[in-house]
């Protein structure tokens, strides 16, 4: 089923208001008044682009940055200045001023120094204090920028040698051509790779802009990961923890599968009966099924709420949309495909029955404040405000995942927070999807429940992609500690065939992204300010544990 739903945000919040949405959620009508009371200023303004760089030495030729190498004496970008003074020992190579980077610890986080004070927003990027040599500084961010435009075009090939290895692209057209119609072999852009690595290695201290510095970091991890894949797709084998290290840039600790037993006995409490406890947990779950003729509409309605609830504090780019669709035949059971342009391709799989969960689920996951709001802030911010063409591609193994997978699961609780879930399926989904609403709240409680066992599925798929156990046993052991039927603990196992260490970015990305926004107690204002910066700057999974 296919459905266009384009909705630009002043028909969407007219649309909002007609139909009384936010008559059932106490929070968006708080919120709504509180704005309503306040004097009217004016907007925010937008944070400068970067400075232009200086202009390049007309004496250097032109790079081809598909086909750049880094051979120390004989490198296509130019070498650092000879008359940079040379390093101090010991001394930094710049100054960074602590707690002005793009992404600032919590309010409340303990600090062994008084904060400093905010930068103005026509201040920000925050500079460097006294760059020891700005003409080191200048060559050092170009060079960023060819390594920059060489990592997509390296991204592209790749692709071209595992499906699925890019997730999106909307940047040149040109560029896309130039990088598909002759790719390199494997060996040849595992080379090309470890050269753009070295190369950022050489510059990086020479970049006096923290925001710049950050852009390096981020851009030295993703290639570290397509590193990791070429050697993958060669052979190479790495165990769980290592693998997802090294794509995803987090080394999962894992707990013992007993260790879940606890929850599974307090989840045993509220679904008495005989019989194995999965079997009984599905079959109460099962009385939540949306009917296949009701999937359009209860998705849409979710949709909808989600996108509400999130433009009540993150604006959104102007023209946004999305286009829902159902499918059938995958491993998963939602995805977005960022198509460019603030639009995505958000599908559904209708494989197995849906229960009305999923609805807010994915459409808070998939949608708003998940990965479509993510795609388009960085499409916004980064890729045109700020010029940054490594943001128009998207390699699914990279730490990039985490980001997006944590934030997107995060996402639901942050839209949705306390009674205000429930109040929603019960008084808007379940009367969209003919289903009865509970006369007591143990739905509400039992799905609750259940979210205590999600780091066992990382525990079963180490255990199976690093041999202890066969495919056979993480069924049963998905069955038993995931309480899902066979056909859907199948489908489990199948997701981590096709994805392996991938897992980890939902539950433990979700755990990394909820301990670093609500650090500190913060307001509901602030957890959604500290969620904007996540997904509209260079962030990096170490970024939100090192603070």
């Amino acid at each position: 089923m296919r459905r266009r739903l384009r909705l630009p945000l002043a028909a969407c919040l007219a649309a909002l208001a007609l139909t009384g949405c936010y008559a059932l959620d106490p929070e968006m009508k708080r919120s709504v008044e509180a704005r309503k009371t306040q004097t009217p200023t004016a907007p925010a303004p937008a944070s400068p682009a970067p400075a232009k760089q200086a202009e390049a030495d007309p004496a250097l030729a032109e790079v081809d940055v598909r086909r750049i190498e880094v051979v120390k004496g004989m490198t296509a970008l130019p070498p650092p200045s000879d008359a940079r003074a040379p390093a101090t020992s010991g001394e930094p190579r710049a100054t960074i001023i602590p707690g002005l980077t793009a992404l600032p610890p919590p309010s409340g986080t303990p600090s062994d120094l008084p904060p400093p004070p905010a930068p103005a927003a026509t201040d920000w990027p925050v500079r460097a204090a006294a760059p020891a040599d700005p003409a080191a500084a200048t060559l050092a961010g170009q060079t960023v920028d060819a390594v920059a435009t060489a990592y997509v075009s390296l991204s592209l090939e790749i692709g071209t040698h595992e499906k699925g290895y890019i997730d999106a692209y909307y940047g040149p057209k040109g560029l896309l051509d130039a990088s598909i119609a002759a790719p390199r072999d494997q060996k040849a852009l595992l080379v090309s790779t470890r050269q753009l690595m070295a190369k950022l290695d050489e510059v990086s201290p020479d970049l006096t802009d923290p925001i710049e510095r950050q852009r390096s970091a981020f851009l030295a991890a993703q290639l570290r990961a397509a590193e990791t894949r070429l050697m993958m797709m060669g052979g190479a084998r790495f165990s769980f923890a290592e693998e997802a290290e090294r794509l995803f840039g987090v080394r999962p600790v894992l707990r013992p599968l007993k260790s879940y037993d606890s929850a599974l006995a307090a989840i045993d409490n509220l679904v008495p009966g005989e019989g194995p406890l999965a079997t009984r947990v599905e079959a109460y779950l099962d009385r939540f099924t949306i009917p296949k003729d009701k999937l359009q509409g209860v998705f849409e309605a979710a949709i909808s709420r989600c996108r509400g609830r999130t433009v009540a504090h993150v604006a959104l780019a102007p023209g946004d949309s999305f286009e829902l669709q159902f499918v059938t035949g995958k491993s998963w059971s939602g995805y977005n495909y960022y198509q460019g342009g603030y639009h995505s391709i958000i599908q559904v799989n209708t494989d197995l029955p849906i229960r009305l969960s999923r609805a807010l689920d994915l459409g808070c996951h998939e949608g708003y404040p998940g990965h479509h709001l993510l795609n388009m802030k960085l499409e916004e911010q980064m890729v045109k405000g700020r010029g940054w063409i490594e943001y128009s591609v998207y390699p699914l193994y990279s730490p990039q995942s985490l980001i997006a997978e944590g934030t997107a699961n995060y996402g639901i609780d942050l839209a949705f927070p306390g009674q205000t879930r429930p109040d929603t399926e019960r008084d808007v989904l379940m009367p969209l999807a003919g289903i009865e609403p509970p006369a007591d709240d143990k739905y509400w409680q039992l799905l609750d429940a259940m979210k205590a066992l999600t780091g066992a599925r990382l525990t079963i798929a180490q255990q199976y992609l690093d041999g202890a156990i066969d495919r056979a046993t993480a069924v049963q052991l998905t069955e038993k500690y995931l309480l899902v039927s066979p056909a859907r603990a199948e489908q489990s196992v199948a997701f981590t065939d096709q994805y392996r260490s991938y897992v980890i970015n939902y539950g433990l990305g979700e755990e990394i992204v909820r301990a670093y926004i609500e650090r500190g107690e913060p307001d509901r204002d602030e957890i959604w300010r500290r969620f904007a910066l996540i997904i509209g700057e260079p962030t990096l999974p170490s970024d939100l544990l090192a603070r």
